[in-house]
């Protein structure tokens, strides 16, 4: 299983695979062309109400992985999509967030690691 992270913002990688948007908005100033998005999850992506509650506060960083992983159990049908894109070969995860570490995408991979 190879699930990768890019932000919308880096040029596609020759190597990305299967390139899956999972932000609930379209990342700004990205065009579909630059982007080149394959999927797009948006569902899979945290809610306004855990997004807003969230707001990129680090102290709220366990919370926030606990809660979306909670809103991921209630979308099992999407996820399962998800992991049937994983199953046929590499994924690459695209979000906006400017934090890498600290984004809804690598808990969702690390979730999807777990699921798939």
């Amino acid at each position: 299983m190879q699930i990768w992270l890019r932000r919308a913002y880096e040029p596609p990688g020759a190597h990305d695979g299967t390139r899956v948007l999972v932000d609930r908005l379209w990342p700004r100033g990205v065009s579909k062309q630059q982007a080149a998005i394959d999927h797009w999850f948006k569902d899979l992506a945290p809610t306004q109400a855990l997004r807003g509650w969230y707001g990129h506060d680090l102290e709220r960083w366990p919370q926030f992985q606990a809660r979306y992983r909670d809103e991921l159990e209630k979308r099992r049908d999407q996820v399962g999509e998800l992991c049937k894109l994983v199953d046929q070969g590499r994924v690459t995860l695209v979000y906006a967030a400017r934090d890498e570490e600290h984004s809804n995408a690598r808990v969702l991979k690390d979730y999807l690691e777990q699921r798939c």
